[in-house]
């Protein structure tokens, strides 16, 4: 049951993480093509409650998505199973959440 709810997370969180990357490709092209330096840019996405949300619900996704994913490989390729499987899931979903969120806080507060 547990593998189920894994697999159903995932899809769900890439069904997620579609929108929100091709947008973000989208505003990176634009800002690109308009000549924005890294500087501008920030300068736009500074105090920006809509930048927060996308970015912070792009970040939520990527960090389930990629756990589960890192969770697949380790087995199939290390062979762990069982609570170490578990706390190496848990382990790299939450550092990934803490760095996403990171540069999440450094770019829109």
């Amino acid at each position: 049951m547990l593998g189920l709810r894994l697999y159903m997370a995932q899809r769900l969180s890439a069904m997620v993480m579609i929108p929100l990357t091709l947008g973000h490709i989208a505003v990176m092209i634009y800002a690109i093509q308009g000549g924005l330096s890294a500087a501008e840019i920030l300068g736009r996405t500074k105090g920006s409650v809509v930048w927060f949300l996308f970015y912070g619900l792009f970040v939520l996704a990527v960090s389930l998505h990629a756990s589960i994913g890192l969770r697949v490989i380790v087995h199939e390729t290390l062979g762990l199973k069982g609570r170490g499987l578990e706390i190496f899931m848990w382990l790299s979903g939450i550092l990934l959440l803490a760095t996403g969120l990171r540069a999440l806080f450094a770019v829109t507060l």
